[in-house]
């Protein structure tokens, strides 16, 4: 019995990770904004926030991944129909490598603050957002972009500047998805690994 049940449960956790990892695919159909210094406006950090946030670190941390072994393999699967090694050592790879940091830093926070509810639980979903889909992922853009462009770190963070707002609102719309999931699946857990 306890083999049937470790077997549906690591069948759901593989489907999550896919689900999610198809999730940023679909976020790479949505049109870039191309900025000067070679790192486009995507919407797929707002998919980072959420893999973070819903699956929790490890799993998080592994849908990224898998979608970014995708990316590598050759699948058009980034905005502008990129895709293949070369994106990997473009201005906005740092990004990319940041990505799969920023949903375990996401997942682990809600890890931490999975008991909270109502207006508790967006103020959660926002801090774990800003923290792991801003922060971290912005750490390893800034110094990607920085070793890339051979830019110094401190112009390359002055240039991230742009992203600020943006990534704002999506932490908020990560905020009010986690807060609708569990209301509409209060059998959904935030606290998983």
């Amino acid at each position: 019995m306890t083999t049937t049940s470790g077997s549906i449960a690591s069948s759901r956790s593989l489907s999550y990770i896919a689900l999610f990892a198809a999730l940023m695919a679909v976020f790479g159909l949505i049109p870039k904004i191309d900025l000067p210094f070679g790192v486009p406006i995507t919407l797929q950090s707002l998919g980072v926030m959420l893999a973070g946030c819903l699956l929790g670190p490890r799993r998080g941390f592994l849908a990224i991944a898998l979608f970014l072994l995708a990316v590598a393999l050759g699948l058009p699967l980034l905005p502008g129909g990129r895709g293949g090694l070369s994106v990997f050592v473009a201005p906005a790879s740092g990004f990319l490598f940041g990505w799969m940091f920023g949903a375990f830093a996401c997942g682990l926070l809600m890890r931490r603050m999975a008991g909270a509810t109502g207006t508790r639980l967006l103020a959660a979903a926002f801090l774990a957002s800003v923290v792991g889909g801003i922060v971290v992922v912005y750490a390893f853009g800034i110094v990607g972009l920085s070793l890339v462009a051979h830019m110094t770190l401190s112009q390359a963070a002055l240039a991230m500047l742009v992203f600020i707002p943006g990534d704002l609102i999506k932490c908020g719309i990560c905020a009010m998805l986690v807060q609708t999931v569990m209301r509409g699946m209060p059998g959904w857990r935030l606290d998983r690994d």
